[in-house]
């Protein structure tokens, strides 16, 4: 695999979107291929089982496309079935938990790590095993934030409304962890709100909170594993999306990408 090789990324939706975004910051002359499997969305409410399956289905649309790198952009994905994923890949798979789980580590003082994200990545236990994993003496509080992922496709991230549903969902969180001082934003959607996220956070916990964004991390892992050659590319890379239904993605993509988009092109997996 070469740089003219593209890098693939999949997420259940639009929320990948974020990583796409953050890749194109980290390594802007690399060609992306993303593929929204908007169809069958959401992952998060879905049994492990059947999130293994589309998202083996996934990975395979954008192997047949040469890519030397997947980056599973959904944390259900990447909680569910990353295993299942690498051993069918002969390229390597980022998942979107690691480097998650290594940046929260890296940006905690005290050990106290909540995480945010979908009822199926909190039932997994994904980041408290990649996080115990790393160093056993730190403590993690997971809690299910499903109600922000419409919010951040509505593009209500500023308002009283978002404010009001982060707050409800944090003050569970820090009731039972005030300790808490780094918080990973465990769903692709949540960068979105990542601003009334961090406010609220602090507000509660009496103290500064980091936010840790799982976009940012994967993008700074796949910059990893890639390497530091030179890259002669001057322009910026290629960006071909794909997706499974196209029902408002015209309205939806740029919100998440924060670029305008050409379009969608449908496939059938």
């Amino acid at each position: 695999m070469t740089k003219r090789h593209p890098i693939g990324v999949f997420d259940s939706g639009v929320g990948g979107l974020t990583v796409v975004r953050a890749l194109r910051r980290a390594l802007p002359g690399e060609d992306i291929i993303y593929l929204g499997d908007t169809a069958r969305v959401p992952y998060g409410s879905k049994s492990p089982r059947t999130v293994e399956r589309y998202s083996l289905t996934c990975q395979q649309f954008l192997l047949a496309r040469e890519v030397k790198l997947v980056l599973i952009a959904c944390n259900t994905a990447s909680a569910n079935a990353l295993p299942a994923l690498r051993e069918a890949s002969p390229v390597p798979v980022i998942g979107a938990v690691e480097p998650g789980a290594e940046s929260a580590l890296a940006a905690t003082r005290t050990g106290n790590i909540g995480v945010i994200g979908t009822l199926a990545t909190v039932r997994s236990g994904a980041y408290a095993k990649a996080i115990n994993a790393r160093d056993p003496h730190a403590r993690l509080f997971a809690l299910a934030c499903p109600m922000l992922v419409p919010l951040a496709e509505e593009g209500w991230t500023e308002d009283e409304i978002a404010e009001l549903a982060c707050r409800r969902y944090l003050q569970q969180l820090f009731a039972q962890a005030p300790a808490t001082d780094t918080l990973v934003l465990g769903c692709t959607h949540y960068p979105l709100l990542r601003d009334v996220i961090a406010r609220v956070a602090s507000e509660l916990a009496k103290h500064e909170v980091a936010v840790v964004d799982s976009a940012t991390a994967m993008a700074e892992a796949a910059k990893e594993a890639l390497g530091s050659g030179p890259n002669k590319r001057t322009n910026a890379g290629r960006l071909d999306c794909f997706a499974t239904d196209t029902s408002r993605l015209d309205e939806l993509a740029p919100r998440f990408l924060g670029e305008p988009l050409t379009g969608f092109d449908l496939v059938d997996l």
